[in-house]
């Protein structure tokens, strides 16, 4: 049986987890994942992790926020004017919005606060300050 290299295509089936508990992304619905190890597919401390492993082998693997979707910065998160919306858009706390900004550039953000005069939206990632940990199998080694 061979190990998993930098340039091996490998088949993995996970459960991602939060501390919690809470599942946050799984192989178990749509079938196990293959991806071709140092082509960025992956986390580069998940693939890390994986490298050296052999087909059927299992390993819970912890990532750090850092080393996942990073930390939740301030920076990410703005607050705009209600009146900056279509008087007659409904917007809900959780909802996605496109936002434009100066120079052309748009990002998906979370409205994650409302009142009356202002809308704060979050542009960190929802995973983002969260450690995450992989319950990891190798199924196949290619």
């Amino acid at each position: 049986m061979s190990k998993v290299e930098i340039g091996s295509t490998v088949t993995i089936s996970y459960i991602g987890t939060l501390n919690d508990g809470t599942i946050f992304s799984s192989t178990e619905n749509d079938g196990p994942l293959t991806v071709t190890i140092g082509s960025d597919q992956l986390f580069p401390a998940l693939e890390n992790a994986i490298i050296g492993m052999r087909a059927g082998e299992t390993r819970n693997i912890v990532l750090s926020a850092e080393e996942g979707y990073g930390p939740r910065r301030q920076e990410n998160i703005i607050t705009v004017s209600r009146k900056s919306f279509p008087a007659d858009k409904e917007i809900v706390v959780g909802q996605r919005l496109s936002v434009d900004f100066a120079g052309g550039a748009s990002r998906v953000m979370v409205v994650s606060a409302l009142s009356d005069s202002v809308v704060t939206l979050d542009g960190n990632h929802l995973l983002a300050g969260f450690e995450l940990t992989f319950a990891l199998r190798v199924d196949e080694v290619a």
